[in-house]
């Protein structure tokens, strides 16, 4: 048997998520209204930089107190 003549191998993972979808349509649209809810957001670059000069920095061990 050639290799190129193999059948083609899918794992369990793969066809249930094919399947998922044949059954469901509409899931891709959902997840991708579900991503835009919390993680695709316009960022003010100003403001990011703002918070970035504002930001104090951390001591090597942070739960030592400070030698006076």
């Amino acid at each position: 048997m050639s290799i190129f003549n193999r059948p083609h191998y899918t794992s369990d993972a793969t066809q249930f998520i094919d399947e998922l979808k044949r059954k469901k349509p509409s899931l891709e649209a959902e997840q991708r209204a579900g991503r835009a809810l919390l993680w695709d957001k316009k960022l003010d670059r100003s403001q990011l930089d703002e918070y970035g000069q504002a930001r104090v920095p951390q001591q090597p061990y942070v739960y030592q107190t400070q030698a006076k």
